[in-house]
């Protein structure tokens, strides 16, 4: 900081170089290193009335990039070593975690640190920065007691994850066993499912079967009736082939019989006449021979 004669504003340089005039301008530092602090707050009581001692680390250093910040900075700590800093940004620090603590109980502070640091780093950030400090980082390092209460909620915790993990294990146990039923009802099921389909499969397949053996049966006695109605009427036919045949040979035969009974009746006929001519003949010549023996006579 280049600090000039009058009321001239000062000059902030952060880092580099600068040209000061003797006797009319000086010249003061300000460490703008980051600063380790060690922030314990012992035997606090907590919001349920219990002490406990706290021990965080933080990391602070004086923003030389903000140029509102560098000045708030140089007008609060401006003379001061680098000890009287940190030791000034300790306090605050220590202050802020002293007011958490007091607002919070064993159990929040113990299970959940990261938010008993978020919670410190917001509330000191927010009050620090008007001194120009930048908090980097806030970590909880330990967390103890002179009462055994943190070895007690550890020794309930064991017990209660014990608790749990029995509890976790027959409830494990007792939801493979119900997975395990459900399991072998789900496999009952299907199995029972899978015969039902193929019960229905083998229905389906029987009545299928029996209607193509029906209508299967029905052409076949359709086809037998058929060819033995061909057959019949084969028969038939042949039948009256022959009784056709059996007139026609009746016809020729009552034919033969008409025309031998005309070749008889003819046959008769000339012997009558064979047999009138002889008798007349006969009787001519008897004629004959008693009118020549009177003639004798």
């Amino acid at each position: 900081v280049v600090v000039r004669c009058g009321r001239s504003p000062p000059l902030l340089i952060a880092g580099g170089r600068v040209f000061v005039f003797p006797c009319i301008q000086q010249i003061q530092r300000i460490s703008l290193s980051t600063l380790t602090l060690n922030v314990k707050s012992d035997k606090v009581y907590t919001r349920h009335g219990v002490p406990i001692s706290v021990t965080g680390i933080a990391q602070v250093k004086i923003q030389g990039q903000n140029k509102e910040m560098l000045a708030a900075a140089c007008q609060m700590f401006m003379g001061k070593s680098e000890g009287e800093i940190a030791q000034i940004a300790l306090e605050t620090l220590e202050g802020h975690q002293r007011a958490i603590i007091a607002h919070l109980t064993v159990e929040e502070i113990y299970q959940d640190r990261k938010k008993f640091s978020e919670q410190v780093f917001k509330v000191a950030s927010s009050d620090l920065v008007n001194m120009g400090i930048g908090v980097v980082s806030y970590t909880l390092k330990d967390v103890h007691d002179d009462q055994n209460y943190l070895s007690s909620l550890g020794k309930a915790r064991t017990a209660q994850v014990q608790r749990d993990a029995r509890i976790g294990e027959a409830q494990f146990k007792r939801d493979a066993v119900i997975k395990e039923a459900h399991a072998m009802q789900e496999k009952i099921s299907a199995q029972y499912k899978n015969e039902i389909e193929m019960a229905k499969a083998q229905r389906d397949f029987e009545l299928k079967k029996a209607a193509y053996d029906v209508e299967v049966n029905t052409k076949k006695a359709e086809s037998e009736m058929a060819y033995q109605l061909q057959v019949a009427k084969t028969k038939q036919r042949i039948e009256e082939e022959k009784m056709q045949v059996q007139v026609v040979e009746r016809t020729q035969q009552i034919t033969l019989q008409e025309q031998e009974i005309t070749r008889r009746e003819k046959e008769l006929e000339q012997k009558l006449l064979r047999s009138t001519k002889r008798e007349q003949w006969w009787t001519c010549c008897w004629r004959n021979s008693h009118w020549l023996v009177h003639l004798n006579f």
